[in-house]
């Protein structure tokens, strides 16, 4: 499977930093219940479980349209964003499984077409990462968005809510790294990580930055997702250790931690 045109990213994440930065300032928050019907299916079915909830994920994105999301706290909004993003790409997974397309990436435009209007502002799934969730400056989100792809972080058995999103992230963190994100070969001295980090990595040494460009060092990287590597954290600290990164799977899946 090959990967996506590095220029054609490039140039969709330039795009999509032209949306309105979002500014939440209110007090309100959005019921992501609509989601759950979706998780558990997936939860028990795995990827063919999508041509069930096509009806839960149109209604839950025709909700979504309905809110501002400028209305709502920091913490709700975050999370509205990473609901719709998820949402958005479970929907597009459901299009490839029906087409008998074996990854995502066999639907032209997938990622870069406009088909969410959301406070009047008609946004890609690449608009809706780079130019909306990014900026919230908090890098364990790239452990939370989905691709609907076997490399991809998993799903959470729940949507993520305003009030239990600081908790839901550091668990995404670590089951990431946990399930495959940080593999260790003490053998060797080496540290593979999911590709998704030579991708954001600055994101993890710079979030003040978010969305950064430049990639990160791999010293600095792995300095920076210490925190969320559980028992090997003292060996990659105390080791003299390199860094290689994984290939990424893009044949279609999506599953439930």
């Amino acid at each position: 499977m090959e990967s996506p045109n590095p220029l054609r990213v490039a140039w969709s994440i330039l795009r999509a930093l032209l949306v309105a930065r979002p500014r939440p300032h209110g007090t309100g928050g959005v019921d992501h219940t609509g989601l759950e019907p979706v998780l558990e299916a997936l939860s028990q079915g795995g990827t063919p479980a999508l041509a069930h909830v096509e009806d839960d994920l149109d209604r839950y994105l025709a909700e979504a349209g309905t809110v501002d999301p400028d209305t709502l706290t920091r913490s709700e909004a975050l999370a509205f964003w990473l609901n719709l993003y998820n949402a958005g790409a479970l929907a597009l997974a459901a299009r490839a499984f029906a087409a008998g397309a074996d990854s995502v990436l066999r639907l032209p435009g997938g990622f870069d077409t406009p088909m969410y209007q959301i406070a009047g502002e008609h946004l890609s799934l690449d608009a809706i990462e780079h130019g909306k969730v990014r900026r919230f400056g908090d890098p364990r989100i790239h452990a939370a968005l989905v691709c609907g792809s076997v490399s991809c972080p998993t799903l959470r058995h729940e949507p993520y809510r305003g009030d239990q999103l600081d908790t839901q992230l550091e668990d995404q963190m670590r089951r990431f790294l946990a399930a495959g994100g940080s593999e260790l070969d003490a053998a060797t001295g080496t540290v593979r990580l999911s590709r998704v980090f030579l991708w954001y990595g600055g994101d993890f040494t710079r979030p003040g930055r978010m969305p950064t460009w430049l990639p990160a060092r791999s010293d600095n990287l792995l300095g920076a997702l210490l925190p969320w590597m559980g028992r090997s954290a003292d060996w990659v600290a105390t080791e003299k250790v390199s860094v290689e990164y994984q290939s990424y799977d893009w044949g279609l899946r999506c599953s439930v931690g």
